[in-house]
């Protein structure tokens, strides 16, 4: 894409230059995203058996968050061209004509290359390349391929954004752990309804764009019970790290409540199927799956240091 491409696209004049801030590059990084995967790399990195020590825990989870923004900066180069056409999006550093996109992509390339190296260095090698392996899955195979590709888009990227835990737990441990690994399926299967809400409110956007969303291709109708039907998988699979035994029954009884509104607020969804009401359901459970996922990891995060502080749950 030149520069005169997309200064003709958005409206800029040949000889304006590009007036990027601090703040623009800041949101390359999508730090809404990149605060997720900090903490759920956070609940990774506890959960393993002997949590590394304090300076080196720091480094890897600064290491994963540049990867995370390294993952988002690179999205956002790429997919400027449909960001100018949705409104969600279209006020983006890029589309909105504030910052030049082959800055971004050096910037996301640099961030990347930088995330891998320390991580690397401050843990181990494995986890370096778990999370090469993570920012490579989300840009181009989801970014570059599936989302442009299938409907499946955010079913099978799901799972970039379910690896951090993974990751946060191989640069303590060295390897893979089945706690880690839990924590990823929680993740991967909460990410297609958590997306499915917020793209059935925004179905016109992704029409407009032509990305091949499961409610552009399939119909709301088809995606309100595939959000369903991943939910009632979620539900009990939020209990997994109770039954398990490295939750407490604390967190049993958290998982069955707020796996049992997700439910309603899913079922909601499925039978409100006109006007502000649908709407309204899918915002309410778009919402409502942020808390759900953030409180379920807050009450694994907390247990852990009480644990770590010596304090018998």
């Amino acid at each position: 894409m030149s520069d005169t491409t997309f200064a003709t696209d958005a409206g800029r004049s040949l000889d304006q230059p590009f007036s990027a801030s601090p703040a623009d590059y800041f949101a390359l990084l999508k730090p809404r995203v990149m605060s997720l995967v900090v903490f759920t790399a956070l609940a990774g990195l506890l959960l393993a058996p002997t949590p590394p020590h304090p300076v080196l825990a720091l480094a890897s989870l600064i290491a994963i968050a540049m990867g995370g923004g390294a993952s988002g900066a690179l999205n956002m180069w790429y997919e400027a061209d449909i960001d100018r056409l949705m409104v969600r999006t279209s006020g983006r550093p890029i589309p909105a004509g504030r910052l030049n996109p082959e800055e971004a992509l050096a910037f996301g390339l640099v961030l990347a290359g930088l995330s891998v190296l320390t991580l690397g260095l401050a843990a181990n090698w494995l986890a370096a390349a778990l999370l090469a392996f993570t920012i490579f899955f989300y840009v181009v195979i989801y970014t570059m391929w599936l989302k442009r590709a299938t409907p499946m888009n955010i079913v099978i990227g799901g799972a970039a954004g379910a690896l951090p835990p993974i990751v946060a737990y191989a640069a303590a441990t060295g390897e893979m752990g089945l706690a880690s690994i839990v924590l990823f399926a929680i993740i991967f299967v909460w990410t297609p309804p958590h997306f499915w809400a917020l793209a059935l409110v925004k179905n016109e956007d992704y029409t407009r764009a032509g990305v091949p969303m499961l409610p552009v291709v399939a119909g709301p109708d088809r995606t309100r019970l595939e959000i369903l039907l991943y939910t009632l998988v979620l539900v009990p699979l939020g209990l997994a790290p109770c039954l398990l035994g490295f939750a407490s029954a604390a967190y049993g009884v958290a998982a069955v409540v707020l796996g049992a509104a997700f439910l309603w607020c899913s079922w909601r969804v499925y039978a409100l199927r006109e006007g502000a009401a649908a709407s309204k359901a899918a915002w309410r459970l778009f919402g409502f799956s942020i808390a759900y996922l953030f409180l379920l990891f807050s009450i694994l995060v907390i247990e852990r240091l009480l644990s770590l502080s010596g304090v018998v749950l």
